[in-house]
């Protein structure tokens, strides 16, 4: 199960970071598109360092190195506008890197992906629940039914909340992506404590 930031500042933010980390978070994708290298070199800081191996760099990627972070994501927009892989990658992600992941909003472009990506999110999978006008153009447990790529694991994003994670699982993604169903819960610690204990309990039955 991934968890991604809210853009935004989020009250007792780097708290309930270690809060989540501490409950078992695997991955916590470091997204804040406004912060300038500065202050995201700044809120990197604040995060212990037993828990570096598990962030994501979403942007300014160069810090990797300084931080001892290996996991890089790359946007739709990045992927699309470069087409040389891996030589566009920052030098910490070509020195050490330990996952790259990226975002997708159809299964073909699923699909098309190069093996360089360990997962991708497919979104909008249900309504937004931190973006207002983020609408599924798609139904997307239809559309997973072409799936030809299974060398990239398919991450649901978009709407992702307790009472939908099973039904996501069941329909062929391999794993769930959250943000505003943790960050716009007045209890994130207990949202993530519920959909994690869903997750497991499908994984379970599975074995």
């Amino acid at each position: 199960m991934v968890l991604i930031s809210d853009p935004f500042a989020v009250v007792n933010e780097i708290k309930t970071i270690h809060s989540l980390l501490e409950e078992g978070l695997s991955l916590l994708h470091i997204r804040k598109p406004d912060f300038s290298e500065l202050e995201m070199a700044q809120f990197v800081h604040q995060i212990k360092l037993e828990f570096r191996d598990q962030l994501v760099l979403h942007n300014h990627h160069y810090l990797a190195e300084d931080f001892g972070i290996s996991r890089f994501h790359f946007s739709e927009k990045e992927r699309k506008n470069d087409s040389v892989f891996p030589a566009r990658f920052p030098k910490p992600c070509r020195y050490k890197c330990e996952s790259i992941s990226t975002s997708t909003h159809s299964i073909e472009d699923f699909n098309s992906l190069e093996n360089d990506f360990d997962y991708a999110f497919l979104s909008p999978v249900f309504k937004s629940i931190s973006k207002e006008n983020y609408l599924l153009k798609t139904d997307l447990f239809e559309a997973l039914k072409s799936r030809r790529n299974y060398k990239t694991k398919v991450i649901a994003l978009g709407g992702i909340e307790s009472e939908n994670i099973q039904k996501t699982l069941e329909n062929g993604f391999d794993d769930v992506a959250l943000l505003g169903t943790i960050w716009n819960n007045e209890n994130p610690v207990k949202q993530f404590k519920l959909c994690q204990k869903i997750v497991l309990s499908y994984l379970q039955l599975q074995v």
